[in-house]
């Protein structure tokens, strides 16, 4: 049995991970095996490394989402980074069992985030191709815009362009559009008699042009190695082509660093585990994030930045996992500021903010990546604070999060709302990675807050229209708008919809971001760090 409430829901996650981890469901496995294939999961086990982790990007895409459709699973792609041959590589897998690996939006999202760390990051793409197309009954949900499916294409040619290796592997169907996945792929191989990969399959061919052919002969192995030159290597089954991949990624050229300092890795203050006990319940409790930081940096190296100053943040020099990094995060219990007021916790002050803008300028200025550690409720708010110039402060951090070019992790631990979310490197912010621990919530401001303002606005409008309400029916329309809401702000929700990389036990935030930052040595292109007018 789980010992605290945080743990409970641990365990809750991981048995929805699991199923989540099963794609379209036994049966749909058992089907690719009969094929003689391996599902996506295996095939990203066979190729890794033995001892190497799988750190899985966007395992929660689609959750709950398109249920009318019968789900999509991690939106039909397993997506991640792990070793190759000791070389740190980004791979997209096609699940075919999920709806034969057909795209859906989430699909495409998912796919150009992943995309998008290996060009941060200068990490060699691997894609597992085995895929339908997209899905016809939602295709204008992701044909023609700019984030959706023809942008990967466009990103093919970008990631080439900048000499970032990408091998595809045609496993199974590869059809329209997505053929071009592959084919603007530096190399490409092709498993006969389960790959294929053609424009237009063989009944839509009859259908436009009334030509007989099957597709085996329109567009599988033998004619794209033999006869088209589409492909470069022709493998007899999933284990030889997966082979094949290792041995070109071990022969892949030399890669620069970006050369992050780093010292002897030392074990951090407290047990990582013992991070469990000290977030409470409670979410407007207040605890000192001090405390949590224990848990992740490594002990007697944290140095903090103009600790008495604007307490409501917490910012300073550490190292984790031997790795130098810059922290800004929110601190949750009262303070006092230096006039002696009592400050909220989470609630960023002007001072708070002209603190971290000037720390992040620090950063940028020694070539240290950053963690931002969100637990946030907003910028202070009233009439002393709109005098003090709260927007102009909260603007300057603002101004600084978006043009810092070293590296940002961010952990969402607990609340992330409204403009907090901005101002400690949400997503619109560009982190290298962003995760959240199962207790965050992302939203423009509280359930209860929200539902509140919300329920006042509905309420003055029936009235106005003539109808009369009771108590009763004012807490219904209440219940009924918190209930909405509180589902919005649960981390699963943002998970779904990729606005977070992944949801991690708390206890493993310190190796996240360990990772997180190695893979970020391997772009050695950090620019200069500049503003535009920033009101000082």
């Amino acid at each position: 049995m789980a010992e605290n409430w945080l743990e409970e829901l641990l365990e809750s996650m991981n048995r929805e991970t699991e199923q989540i981890k099963k794609g379209g469901g036994k049966k749909r496995i058992e089907k690719e095996h009969k094929k003689g294939k391996m599902t996506a999961r295996e095939r990203i086990d066979f190729l890794l490394d033995e001892d190497s982790e799988f750190d899985e990007i966007g395992l929660w895409a689609a959750y709950e989402m398109y249920e009318e459709e019968g789900g999509c699973p991690s939106a039909g792609v397993v997506a991640g980074i792990g070793k190759i041959d000791g070389r740190s590589c980004m791979i997209v897998a096609n699940d075919a069992t999920v709806k034969a690996g057909a795209w859906f939006p989430m699909t495409a999202k998912k796919n150009l985030r992943a995309q998008e760390i290996a060009m941060e990051n200068h990490l060699p793409l691997v894609y597992l191709v085995d895929s339908a197309g997209v899905y016809l009954p939602m295709q204008d949900q992701i044909f023609p815009d700019k984030e959706h499916f023809g942008r990967i294409f466009r990103n093919n040619a970008v990631i080439s362009a900048k000499g970032i290796p990408q091998i595809a592997a045609i496993m199974g169907s590869c059809v329209a559009g997505g053929a071009y996945l592959p084919i603007m792929s530096d190399e490409a191989l092709i498993v006969d008699g389960t790959g294929s990969v053609f424009l237009a399959g063989s009944y839509l061919v009859k259908a436009a042009i009334g030509e007989d052919i099957d597709n085996e002969t329109l567009g599988g192995a033998t004619t794209h190695t033999e006869i088209s030159g589409v492909t470069d290597y022709k493998m007899k089954d999933d284990t030889e082509c997966l082979q094949t991949i290792r041995r070109l990624v071990k022969n892949l050229g030399p890669q620069d660093k970006a050369d992050f300092t780093r010292h002897d890795s030392m074990e951090p203050e407290i047990n990582p585990e013992k991070m469990l006990e000290l977030y409470p319940k409670d979410r407007n409790r207040p605890y000192d994030m001090h405390e949590i930081l224990k848990g992740v940096i490594d002990a007697e190296t944290f140095v903090e930045y103009k600790e008495g100053y604007g307490q409501t943040l917490i910012t300073g020099y550490a190292r984790i996992d031997g790795w130098s990094v810059g922290i800004v995060a929110n601190q949750r219990k009262v303070v006092k500021s230096k006039d002696g007021e009592m400050q909220i916790g989470g609630v960023i002050y002007s001072d708070s903010a002209d603190k971290a803008a000037r720390f992040i300028m620090n950063c940028n200025q020694k070539k240290i990546p950053i963690i931002f550690l969100q637990d946030v409720t907003g910028f202070m708010i009233g009439k002393r604070s709109e005098h003090g110039g709260i927007i102009k402060d909260g603007a300057k951090m603002v101004n600084a999060v978006a043009n810092s070019t070293v590296p940002k992790i961010t952990i969402v631990v607990g609340n992330s709302y409204g403009a907090g979310n901005y101002a400690m490197c949400g997503k619109a912010y560009d982190p290298r990675f962003i995760y959240a621990w199962p207790t965050a919530q992302i939203a423009v401001m509280g359930g209860t807050q929200a539902a509140k303002v919300l329920t006042q606005i509905q309420v003055r409008s029936l009235e106005k229209k003539g109808k009369e309400l009771s108590d009763d029916d004012k807490a219904e329309i209440l219940e009924k708008i918190k209930s909405r809401y509180d589902r919005q702000t649960d981390v699963r929700y943002a998970a779904a919809r990729l606005w977070v990389d992944g949801i991690i036990d708390p206890s493993e935030t310190r190796r996240k971001i360990s990772n997180a930052i190695h893979y970020a040595n391997h772009n050695p292109e950090i620019p200069d760090f500049k503003t535009g007018v920033m009101q000082v």
